[in-house]
């Protein structure tokens, strides 16, 4: 398993600073509410001050009153600001997240899917939902604070020295205790956050496996295997969260002794400067109030560092997606009229495992129809792959139209070839805006007659909301034959050069057979067809039959050649026309 790369930290700094140029207005304006909010703040301690020496008779009692209304609108401005300075900042973050977002998304749909599938799809799942997650986690809550409470550190020093350079100094004094924590803290943080969301990555990826793979675990008896392999992953996984969690722990118990240190330095300071009246007590109070209102935010700022710790980790993941190469785009219009599809010398296998196609040759003429038939375990199925480009020939050339599908991005592949398997997926949604997702620009009268021409008009009619009926998770339930028919509309919707379908009948019942049949028929008229036939009725009306069996061409040609050949496909025929009750 090739694990999908994690960006370094100048690839980093650099995708982010271009996320972030677009939306540098509104950071700068959320920066400037949040400036003018801490300056809000740091007039209280000074405003209580004054309170303290009215009532020491420090200062004239006429000046209490206003004193008490400064207070309460320095406190309410304060709010005010802050709540409009972090929603700033928040909504930046955002906007930031989702063009990354849409980048991840954008990439992975870009890249070759055995890309991704050699990668494992819980990884990028993983990276798509965990980590965006704490990504979003670190812009609606980490950065704000972080700028904030550097805003409230750095004036609160300046406003201490304002009132006795010598507090000022005294306020410095837990500095030492704070940069020796944090360097030992960032030191250990940094490479368990890493590990910490690798191991995630893989528990996802085995979870996956496990989930979808279930029918096939428990037909084997792998349960307890299985069962071991996620214990493993997952103790790994919790592992590092108790290690991290231990070293946030001891971090924070040196903050609060950095603290102490510095309280006690400024009380400890003014004294002699208040027996001396170089400042009075109520300068005094509001020093020790402005170093009391700093443990928060420092705490608050160091502590934030834990999240901003995770999100840069999964920062870097997801920038890593963004960076995965991408094929070049063909030269010249692709789609909409037949080309050729020539797969040379072809050799696969998966993963590094042993050979599953052998040196195959297969060439398909342009508008041909042919029918690839075996038994199972053949290779037919890595045949489709390899000609839709879903996994990379491991010696060889595949060829669509002349353009290397290796070489293609997805978008220009999809517009070349279709894809139609046994397995489709029905999106939730309105039916209509799954039928689009062929041609978003698809009027309701094409997305109809698409429907009509595979079958699908007299049960889209039934719906009690027609294309607007919701299907999908949650929805009105379709059928196996009703869901491959949708699949068939969008194949006919997106209007390939080549259309590629794997076994597309085998998940109807008889009954839906025949209907997916003459459905499949008109989906693939005019275009260049490979169809992997379960229904050897398939391969009896192709152009041309091909026979696999264990990776490698045995016999070629048309129904009735092949059946008075008396070999391979005489045999799978014979079988098939003994129990099949199509004719």
């Amino acid at each position: 398993m090739t694990a999908l790369p994690v960006a370094s930290g100048a690839e980093t700094r650099r995708a982010l600073w271009r996320l972030a140029r677009p939306h540098r207005g509104l950071m700068a304006g959320g920066l400037t509410i949040l400036l003018a909010a801490t300056l809000a703040s740091l007039s209280i301690p000074f405003l209580l001050g004054g309170v303290v020496d009215v009532v020491l008779g420090n200062r004239p009692e006429g000046d209490l009153d206003r004193l008490v209304v400064l207070l309460v609108l320095a406190t309410a401005l304060q709010g005010v600001l802050l709540g409009l300075g972090a929603w700033a900042v928040g909504r930046f973050g955002e906007l930031i997240l989702a063009d990354l977002r849409e980048e991840v998304v954008d990439r992975a749909l870009a890249v070759p899917v055995g890309d991704i599938e050699r990668a494992g799809t819980g990884d990028l799942v993983a990276r798509a939902c965990g980590d965006v997650d704490a990504v979003s986690e670190a812009m609606r809550e980490a950065i704000p604070e972080i700028l904030a409470s550097a805003l409230v550190i750095g004036l609160t020093v300046v406003g201490l020295a304002a009132l006795d350079w010598r507090l000022a100094l005294a306020g410095l004094a837990a500095t030492p205790v704070q940069v020796l924590a944090t360097r030992w803290y960032l030191g250990r943080s940094r490479p368990l956050y890493a590990a910490e969301r690798a191991a995630e990555g893989m528990r996802s990826q085995r979870l996956h496996q496990s989930v979808t793979g279930a029918r096939t675990i428990r037909s084997l008896r792998l349960q307890d295997a299985h069962l071991t392999t996620l214990r493993t992953t997952s103790r790994a996984a919790v592992g590092l969260a108790v290690r991290a969690a231990g070293v946030r722990a001891r971090f924070f118990s040196a903050l609060n002794g950095a603290e102490l240190v510095g309280l006690a330095t400024v009380l400890v300071v003014s004294f002699p400067l208040v027996r001396d009246d170089a400042i009075t007590v109520g300068a005094a109070t509001a020093a020790a109030l402005y170093f009391y209102r700093l443990f928060d935010p420092i705490g608050g700022l160091l502590s934030q560092l834990d999240t901003a710790q995770a999100a840069g980790a999964a920062l870097a993941r997801l920038i890593g997606v963004t960076s995965l190469p991408t094929p070049a785009r063909p030269d010249g219009a692709v789609g909409g009229r037949p080309v050729d599809v020539r797969l040379a010398s072809v050799s696969f296998g998966y993963d590094g495992g042993p050979e599953v196609l052998h040196r195959l040759d297969l060439t398909i003429t342009p508008g041909e129809r042919v029918a690839l038939v075996g038994p199972s375990g053949a290779g037919k199925t890595t045949v489709a792959k390899l000609a839709a480009g879903i996994h990379p020939a491991s010696a060889g050339s595949v060829t669509v139209g002349g353009n290397d599908v290796a070489t293609l991005e997805r978008p220009a592949l999809a517009r070349l070839v279709t894809l139609v398997s046994q397995e489709v997926h029905v999106f939730a949604g309105p039916l209509a805006a799954d039928l689009r997702l062929a041609r978003p620009e698809a009027t309701e009268d094409e997305l109809r007659h698409a429907l009509d021409r595979v079958g699908a008009d007299a049960w889209v009619r039934a719906l009690p909301h027609g294309l607007d009926t919701v299907v999908g998770s949650g929805g009105h339930p379709l059928s196996s034959t009703e869901a491959q028919q949708v699949a068939l509309a969008r194949l006919l919707l997106a209007d390939p050069a080549v259309a590629i379908l794997d076994e597309a009948t085998a998940e109807a019942g008889s009954a839906g057979a025949g209907v997916l049949e003459a459905a499949s028929a008109v989906a693939v008229e005019g275009r260049t067809a490979l169809v992997v036939a379960h229904r050897l009725t398939q391969a009896r009306a192709a152009d041309r039959i091909v026979v696999l069996d264990r990776g490698e061409v045995v016999e070629v040609g048309d129904h009735e050649t092949l059946v008075g050949a008396g070999g391979l496909y005489a045999e799978l025929w014979a079988a098939w026309s003994g129990v099949s009750t199509v004719r």
